[in-house]
């Protein structure tokens, strides 16, 4: 075991990941897991160490993320690794217009996340738990802040327009693209596999229960499918996607719906979920083989495909197609479905390859590389710590 080690902590909303990696040399996890059901009776911890999975451990519930990352303590405590943490990194999903880069977190970084809250209110509230539960158990330790919307805040200033009236336009009411963390990756990923991302037009596909795609060119985002909000784009596990304001209107006026009713179908009552009236996750929804689940799939495979298509006018063609996170790497009939009818872009996968989660799934005759690539944000988020700390903890750089 290094004497010193990055701590890395994905806060979602009920759900507490972490990862350990050497301070010297985080290119791979020393240890991985997970804190799941936060606030449920049936919260659990698991470990992934040396490839082998623990079985949850059932010790009580978890009450919140305080109460997860005393757990989690606790389960690095019993591994020896605790007064080994020399930092910790976070993954924090919106960082406003002026978030560009990672940052230390610092009282001021904090209060500004807090303001932020509403632009991301499924997301960052968890985020700063994390944050706020490191500095209550361990004030001593430095923590980086890793933004989600950093990625994009070099998107072309019209593919961050919203389209609204010149006099209501501010830096905050923008597009500003999510999965950051997830694509600056694969970019990465992808140079260090010799594939040329300085001169290729690739298009990321990033699907899971949260879904987005992006445009990618010299390494950068041009546009993506996600704009102010985390419910935009492409349909997803409980999230709508695009909707017509026009029926949200109507949902308003005829309907009687408010303001808050309707921000909850969004985000939680809609998506897969909703459609099928069985499940968000895509593989219950593979194996349901009812109607409503098949136009579900049908409905989701639409529409990433329609906005596939789009993203391909900024960036003038397409030489890469990459297929991430947990539908994207795990579901051949979901891929297929996407990719169908593409041939007029010189997309064609191969239906075997497809079928055995190859790496490279595109037939030898498509013009387009078609791949599938597991992502690895916490990989991403202990990258960025080493980068900027170094393996010195006192050359943290503060939000100014």
């Amino acid at each position: 075991m290094p004497d010193a080690v990055i701590l890395v902590l994905n806060a979602g909303s009920s759900s507490l990941k972490f990862a350990v990696f050497d301070a010297t040399r985080p290119d791979s996890a020393i240890l991985r897991g997970a804190v799941t059901r936060i606030g449920t009776p049936a919260a659990g911890v698991t470990l992934r160490m040396d490839g082998e999975t623990s079985a949850p451990v059932l010790d009580g519930p978890v009450q919140d993320h305080h109460d997860a990352l005393v757990r989690v303590l606790k389960t690095l405590s019993d591994q020896g690794i605790t007064d080994r943490i020399s930092v910790v990194g976070h993954r924090v999903a919106h960082g406003g217009p002026d978030c560009d880069c990672p940052l230390a977190v610092t009282p001021a970084l904090l209060e500004r996340l807090r303001d932020l809250v509403p632009l991301a209110p499924l997301h960052l509230p968890a985020n700063i738990a994390g944050i706020e539960a490191v500095s209550a158990r361990r004030p001593d330790i430095p923590q980086i802040a890793c933004f989600d919307t950093a990625f994009h805040n070099q998107m072309p200033g019209v593919a961050q327009m919203t389209g609204l009236p010149l006099a209501m336009q501010s830096p905050e009411l923008r597009r500003y693209g999510y999965h950051g963390l997830s694509y600056e990756y694969i970019v990465e990923a992808l140079g260090r596999d010799w594939v040329d991302v300085a001169s290729e037009r690739i298009i990321v596909a990033h699907l899971g229960n949260g879904a987005s795609l992006a445009a990618i060119r010299n390494g950068r985002s041009i546009d993506t499918t996600m704009g102010f909000s985390t419910i935009s784009g492409v349909p997803m596990g409980t999230r709508s996607g695009d909707i017509d304001p026009g029926l949200l209107l109507h949902l308003q006026t005829d309907h009687g719906m408010s303001a808050e009713e309707l921000g909850d179908l969004l985000e939680t009552g809609a998506g897969l979920l909703g459609l099928s009236g069985v499940s968000r996750n895509m593989a219950d929804l593979i194996d349901h083989h009812d109607p409503a689940s098949a136009d579900a799939i049908r409905y989701f495979c639409y529409h990433v495909r329609r906005h596939l298509v789009a993203l391909t006018a900024p960036l003038e063609g397409i030489d890469r197609l990459v297929f991430t996170g947990g539908i994207g790497t795990n579901a051949a009939q979901v891929r297929s479905l996407v990719c169908a009818g593409l041939d007029y872009l010189g997309l064609k996968l191969d239906a075997v390859a497809n079928e055995d989660n190859s790496r490279i799934i595109s037939a030898r005759s498509s013009r387009v590389v078609v791949e599938v690539r597991e992502t690895d944000e916490e990989s991403m988020i202990a990258a960025h710590v080493y980068r900027l700390c170094g393996t010195c903890a006192d050359t943290v750089r503060e939000a100014s």
